[in-house]
């Protein structure tokens, strides 16, 4: 069963992960995001309690 065989996709998968982490990754974390986070502060709001009919 050729599928079983690891010797070609072991290739595969490393040369794959060696090209991400070393070329891919690096420049996709140079960008730098467009808006950037800010804390806002939480706004508390006031509820207030059903009036049942029936009670």
């Amino acid at each position: 069963m050729p599928q079983l065989n690891p010797t070609p996709w072991f290739l595969i998968m490393t040369l794959s992960w060696l090209t991400f982490t070393l070329i891919i990754q690096p420049k996709l974390l140079l960008f730098t995001t467009t808006n950037t986070p800010s804390i806002k502060p939480t706004m508390t709001t006031r509820t207030l309690p059903w009036n049942w009919p029936w009670t």
